[in-house]
């Protein structure tokens, strides 16, 4: 049988009540990747994949780490700025702008990679396959009134 999880966590994903529980869910999924050592997330649970990015703040230079959402493409990870619809670009954005460099653990597994935004007709390809895979991301741009920032992540 086939896990419904992931079709009912992309429902939701288009409520805009959720974006409400954006504190709630964060929290959440930081003391679950704590308690489990990064093997299992809220998103993981909900059985989409999950990853945590840890990327060198911009200003402090200092480690810093959260857990998101990705689409897994060819052999990297996509990532989307959505920021839970606000209109700022989440931190981890201006982190990946500044250091390109930086690290996934994906189920507790550590892999090196390198950010590359995603611009032009490449944007417009890849935002149709993310509207697919998570159509709340419509939502979220429309909230956000911006263009989401979209990454790409190969392995180095």
């Amino acid at each position: 049988m086939k896990n419904p999880l992931p079709l009912l966590a992309r429902r939701l994903g288009t409520r805009p009540w959720l974006m409400r529980l954006a504190k709630v869910i964060i929290w959440s999924d930081q003391r679950l990747h704590r308690w489990f050592r990064g093997r299992v997330s809220l998103v993981g649970i909900a059985g989409l994949p999950s990853l945590r990015l840890t990327t060198l703040g911009r200003k402090s230079g200092l480690p810093r780490s959260t857990n998101l959402l990705y689409f897994p493409f060819r052999d990297g990870f996509v990532l989307v700025g959505s920021n839970w619809g606000r209109p700022r670009d989440p931190g981890w954005t201006y982190n990946l702008r500044a250091h390109p460099e930086a690290t996934v653990a994906v189920r507790g597994r550590e892999i090196a990679v390198t950010a590359a935004p995603v611009k032009g007709e490449d944007y417009d390809e890849m935002w149709r396959r993310l509207l697919e895979f998570w159509p709340g991301y419509e939502m979220e741009r429309l909230a956000a009134g911006r263009e989401l920032p979209i990454f790409l992540l190969t392995r180095r």
